[in-house]
């Protein structure tokens, strides 16, 4: 969303209210600030140990009185989190227009990724304008229904962000360098994992899949910002944290992030963003799930779903580290999923809509 708020600032008579609602404090803080953001309210709802169905209920809560208190004329969310779903929901009960940005994008299966496919669905039945990162995504809306005058495709803002970042970090991100000083092996691979589907024994073949390549690839370093999550963390730890070519450190921030998969020669993921983030700056990637909602990476050849599976994710990076040829066929020239201009694309829409009731086009973030 940081290009879509940048975007607001340029336009004369929009008026963005940016809430937080609490999730990933630390990491949430990074990138705002990284960017400029200052947020106009956070809802601080996160509490230890809640379930789902608690943290659905307290942020329905607090958004119903949010909307209730700036009367936007049109609510903005991206992706699949249960923040966007409740945000959907908020803005249906107020009759608010709603904006989903990063629509339409589906696997099939409500369970894969879970929740996120039921969190999307829900939020395409009630947004007003689908802003949809690629024709299939605007396809996927079409066949559920969705009438063709609330469906454009735009790319993903996550692009708008990467180009952006990328083409700062490579110029002033000499903290990097001296933070990764012991990364001195000839090849990195970059790995994230922390998806709930993965929890319990996708986990263990995950982490056995990584200690096997970092035995059989001693010459390389494998670089695992590891989530807080106490069921990603405690897998993670006892498996790998003994092995010498295995980096498992802090949670990076955004920019950090972004140095890390410019440097990485191979990405292990089951992160939905990073599907879409890597291809841009041609790294391949292997997607430790059984299902993808980004399906274009995957036709172009820049991505391989290989599951939770130890056997699949040691077979699939071996060829790829072992195997030039193979390796460049990975490596796409352009990423389906934007061209760095989907924000100001957004915005012209969203204006275009006639939503305002005021002077000022007021938009919650």
């Amino acid at each position: 969303m940081a290009p879509v708020i940048q975007e607001c600032h340029r336009r004369p008579g929009v008026e963005p209210i940016v809430c937080f609602t609490g999730q990933h404090r630390e990491m949430v803080a990074q990138v705002a600030a990284y960017f400029g953001i200052e947020p106009d309210l956070d809802l601080d709802l996160m509490v230890p140990n809640q379930t789902l169905g608690s943290l659905t209920s307290r942020c329905l809560d607090l958004l119903d009185q949010t909307v209730r208190k700036y009367s936007p004329d049109c609510i903005i969310a991206q992706g699949d989190t249960t923040t966007v779903m409740v945000a959907s929901m908020a803005a249906f009960y107020h009759r608010v227009p709603f904006v989903h940005v990063e629509a339409g994008l589906r696997t099939g299966d409500l369970y894969s990724p879970w929740p996120e496919e039921f969190n999307r669905r829900v939020a395409g039945l009630v947004a007003n304008l689908h802003c949809a990162p690629t024709n299939r995504a605007a396809e996927n809306l079409l066949n559920e229904g969705v009438a063709a005058e609330q469906v454009y495709v735009t790319g993903n803002t996550v692009i708008d962000a990467l180009l952006w970042t990328i083409d700062r970090e490579r110029t002033s991100g000499e903290q990097w360098i001296e933070k990764y000083s012991t990364l001195t092996r000839p090849k990195m691979v970059l790995i994230t994992g922390h998806r709930r589907e993965n929890f319990g024994a996708g986990f263990s073949q995950i982490c056995d899949a990584v200690g096997l390549l970092a035995k059989k690839f001693s010459e390389t370093d494998f670089v695992y910002p590891v989530h807080l999550n106490p069921n990603v963390q405690e897998p993670v730890r006892e498996a790998l944290g003994d092995i010498e070519n295995v980096h498992l450190v802090p949670p990076a921030s955004y920019p950090e992030f972004v140095w890390l998969m410019d440097r990485a020669y191979l990405v292990l993921t089951d992160s939905g963003g990073v599907q879409e983030e890597a291809p841009s700056l041609r790294k391949p990637v292997l997607v430790m799930r059984d299902t993808t909602e980004r399906p274009e990476a995957v036709d172009a050849g820049g991505v391989e779903l290989v599951g939770a599976s130890c056997v699949n994710i040691v077979r699939a990076a071996s060829h790829l580290l072992q195997d030039p040829v193979e390796y460049s066929r990975r490596q796409i020239d352009s990423n389906p999923y934007g061209d760095g201009n989907s924000a100001r694309r957004i915005m012209e829409l969203v204006e275009s809509r006639g939503w305002e009731s005021q002077t000022s086009v007021r938009i919650a973030a």
